[in-house]
């Protein structure tokens, strides 16, 4: 048995310093990971989210009135960007998903106060992901009676006695605040990302270590059918993962689907689209199979922190917002969400559905372009 060698041992961690520092993309993934990790824990994830979009409906302009949207402000959980005038006008903005909240101050309610009544106000929350409304809600009841009370000038234990408001929380589309009805619908867009990505993402280079790229680049074939090769596949992939997931989302957890199901497939064929020719994108720019996946967890991290599936998305800063709004995964979310609970029709995921096509077509350019400097 050879003794350890010192010389024998420098010059082989020499090598593989030497390997390290060839291997860009993993070196930069060592550095890279733990950064994004710690930025994302330490400012973007907030479980208790703040100034959360609302709208008020205020039928009635009185002194008591403005106590109550000024106390539910100064609590900072609700922003009011929008006033709005009917019932309808506030539904269409909690079903597209522009406002958590629609508060409702009733045409008698000064009056009742000034009986010395008991005034009702109605908060309409969007409970679809009850986490983040769960703060807000809480603070409600306590907050309402002591803005009434000092607008009255009534001692502090008249609020026990008389005049007490009566604050209705209507929880929509969620009213038990079941967190797997947000849960598991988010998980499909979960696992297809995971999946579709990770299987594509390898899809030339492994041609390449396996060494029959020759084969394929001396075959008649254009780089846009090479990739339609060899993402087209992965769609069937898709579509039995989507039913298996959707199937046991009904027959396990009970979670209900109030939406089209032609709009929810046209939906997910977007979103699997966009993920497969994401992922043949990242093996353009890698080497090896190993680069590939490292790449795509690379994605995976920020993709699954910034996209609102473990964490509420307005809870987070501006910036990381301005940050998921670059995942596909984001805007999936909002519409299997909005499909399954809100039954949401073609036009209040319009928007959603258009920035999906934009991320199909924007992987397609890249992926292409990045193929033909990979020929060259």
């Amino acid at each position: 048995m050879r003794r350890l060698s010192p010389a024998r041992l420098g010059a082989l961690l020499t090598k593989e310093f030497i390997q390290m520092r060839r291997d860009r993309i993993t070196f930069a993934m060592m550095l890279a990971v733990p950064l994004v990790q710690l930025l994302l824990f330490g400012y973007a994830i907030n479980s208790d989210p703040k100034q959360l979009p609302a709208a008020l409906l205020a039928l009635s302009q009185d002194r008591y009135t403005r106590a109550m949207v000024s106390a539910l402000e100064t609590t900072g959980y609700y922003r009011f960007d929008h006033v709005v005038t009917s019932a309808e006008e506030a539904e269409a903005l909690i079903a597209s998903g522009e406002v958590v909240f629609v508060v409702t101050i009733p045409s008698d309610f000064a009056r009742r106060v000034d009986r010395g009544e008991r005034p009702q106000i109605l908060i309409e929350a969007d409970a679809t992901d009850p986490s983040a409304a769960s703060g807000a809600i809480s603070t409600l009841g306590t907050v309402a009676q002591q803005a009434l009370t000092r607008e009255r000038g009534a001692p502090a234990n008249a609020a026990q006695t008389d005049g007490q408001i009566d604050v209705v929380v209507h929880r929509r589309y969620n009213p038990e605040g079941v967190s797997q009805y947000n849960i598991v619908p988010g998980l499909l867009g979960v696992i297809l990302q995971m999946t579709m990505v990770m299987m594509t993402s390898i899809a030339l280079t492994r041609e390449t270590e396996r060494g029959t790229m020759e084969n394929l680049l001396a075959m008649p074939a254009t780089p846009l059918e090479i990739m339609l090769g060899k993402v087209l596949p992965y769609l069937v992939v898709g579509a039995v993962q989507v039913v298996v997931v959707l199937s046991t989302a009904s027959l396990l957890f009970g979670v209900p689907f109030v939406g089209g199901m032609g709009l929810l497939l046209s939906a997910i064929l977007l979103f699997v689209l966009a993920l497969v020719l994401l992922g043949y994108t990242f093996s353009t720019m890698a080497r090896t199979q190993m680069q590939a996946l490292q790449l795509t967890f690379f994605f995976f991290l920020p993709s699954i922190m910034l996209s609102g599936f473990m964490f509420p998305f307005r809870g987070m800063p501006d910036w990381a917002q301005w940050i998921g709004e670059a995942f596909p995964l984001t805007h999936f979310l909002r519409i299997i969400r909005a499909v399954m609970l809100k039954g949401a029709g073609a036009s209040d995921i319009a928007l959603e559905t258009a920035v999906l096509t934009l991320f199909v077509l924007a992987y397609a350019a890249l992926a292409l372009l990045r193929f033909r400097r990979t020929l060259d």
